[in-house]
């Protein structure tokens, strides 16, 4: 009996739509510049009381710089919207690319649906205070469920440019805000929160965690590998100006409301008015309609981010269903869109049967769903970037190149290293970025998920090795395992 597997026409995504600026925007909206500097930015004032995140996010980005390096080195070898899968399993071996595969389904769908929650909560009290709307976070997490549901089965060009629209508004309201924050200093303009000397400051840790979380998205880069123009041209530019862009956006807010408060009073302040934070420091010196398209735009920004996060998982589905890892149903795509429509259409139900689960259990939406949610999404991403450094390590220590130490070794060593060291203060302080006591089972339990998603992955790709060695050999393969030989009861291996 033959094996099921995706014709060749749709098992292939749509070739060639998309460009440098396509590929940044979609990263970039990943990231939520004006979520991040509202909430996110507030909040590690708030919640460390450390007043050196500015330069975390700077120092943040450095080393995600560090990491590209490896990164976009295993790029130009591999084109695959499998990306952290893929590459794991070329350095350290399938089992490990498998376990990987089931750590980011989970990373990435949490970090998705945990922005329902973030979306719903900010649109419904917007409604209330603007218009006098009346209504629920889940319905309005619901209408951009339905929304997102319907861009994830379009073209990819089209979702680029919907984002691209979004992003530059945000940036643009970005600039203003910070031109009119340090235009307007409480004590004169300080530089202090930018300050070397706060990387070694008591809680630098937490605020580090705080900022790689806001970071998650850049490393996307690759899963759109195989619908750019030119994969080994696009993808490490996209993904240097993508850290570059996603550190200043973070870094210079969030510098220019210390400047606004005064670096003493910066974290008073935070705590004080929360995410209404900025908006609160440029209302006296803008016209309430500029601030309130501020407002907005910092919705746009969340949706703009569930958009990206819901192409990345439909994207790692594809390239498991391609390759038969998981049902190959989902490695179809859309005749007529090129988009990865299964896999899309599970992750939209994934989403759906959450939201209405928080919805029935009456949870807090910011609390339970948008932040115990997306920190966890975060720690998954940590953990994915720390393997795949040390997986390209070990791709090019086996394989023939002239790609020089720095990008093959040096920097993938350094890049492990240090995000190791994050990621083992990320764990010892969960508690304190879930905001419950450190006796709490629940410090222990988000963590301990992507152990069980990497046993999972692990004993998966044993179980098909005994049973489907066929596709145990096409794991990895990316495209080309669309027409990879399938066994048969007459012979080991039969073109298909």
């Amino acid at each position: 009996m033959r094996t099921s597997k995706p014709d060749t026409v749709s098992a292939v995504l749509a070739r060639g739509r998309l460009g440098i600026p396509s590929v940044v925007f979609f990263v970039i909206a990943a990231a939520a510049p004006l979520t991040v500097v509202a909430g996110g930015a507030t909040t590690g004032y708030a919640v460390t009381g450390v007043v050196g995140i500015p330069v975390s996010y700077l120092v943040v980005a450095a080393i995600l710089a560090l990491f590209a390096v490896g990164y976009v080195a295993m790029s130009r070898r591999i084109v695959n919207a499998g990306a952290f899968y893929t590459y794991v399993t070329h350095g350290l071996g399938k089992p490990a690319g498998v376990a990987t595969a089931f750590v980011a389904l989970l990373a990435y769908n949490a970090m998705q649906i945990g922005l329902y929650g973030g979306f719903g909560a900010v649109l419904a009290q917007f409604l209330q205070d603007r218009y006098g709307w009346n209504t629920t976070w889940w319905l309005c997490a619901l209408a951009a469920w339905a929304a997102v549901t319907v861009l994830g089965l379009l073209r990819i060009d089209l979702n680029g440019k919907v984002l691209a629209v979004v992003l530059v508004a945000e940036c643009a309201v970005a600039v203003v805000f910070d031109v009119v924050m340090v235009s307007n200093p409480a004590a004169g303009v300080s530089f202090d929160t930018l300050a070397p000397s706060h990387i070694f400051a008591a809680g630098i840790g937490a605020a580090l965690v705080t900022a790689i979380t806001g970071f998650v998205g850049f490393e996307g880069t690759v899963v759109f590998s195989e619908e750019t123009k030119d994969p080994r041209r696009t993808v490490p530019r996209a993904t240097y100006i993508a850290v570059a862009v996603i550190g200043l956006l973070y870094g210079l807010p969030a510098w220019a409301m210390s400047v606004a408060t005064g670096p003493d009073m910066i974290v008073d302040a935070a705590r004080a008015d929360g995410t209404d934070l900025m908006f609160n420091l440029v209302s006296p010196h803008l016209g309430s309609s500029v601030v309130t398209v501020g407002r907005v735009l910092f919705i746009t920004s969340l949706f703009a981010a569930l958009l990206a996060f819901h192409h990345t998982v439909a994207r790692y589905l594809f390239a498991l269903g391609r390759e038969r890892v998981l049902p190959a149903w989902l490695g179809r795509t859309s005749r007529r869109t090129g988009a990865p429509k299964a896999g899309s259409i599970v992750q939209s139900v994934i989403a759906v049967a959450v939201l209405i689960g928080y919805a029935v259990a009456g949870a807090d939406p910011i609390v339970h769903l948008f932040f115990w949610i997306t920190v966890t999404g975060g720690l998954g991403v940590l953990i994915l970037m720390t393997v795949t450094s040390a997986a390209v390590v070990g791709f090019f220590a086996r394989t023939p190149h002239r790609d020089g130490l720095w990008r093959t070794a040096i920097a993938p060593l350094a890049a492990a290293g240090a995000l190791g060291a994050i990621l083992v203060v990320t764990i010892e302080e969960f508690d304190v970025l879930l905001g419950v006591s450190a006796t709490s089972p629940l410090r222990w339990w988000f963590p301990a998920a992507y152990g069980i998603a990497a046993v999972l992955g692990t004993v998966w790709a044993v179980i098909v090795r005994a049973t489907r060695p066929d596709v145990f050999t096409a794991i990895g393969l990316g495209a080309d395992s669309a027409t990879a030989p399938v066994r048969t009861p007459d012979a080991t291996r039969q073109p298909v």
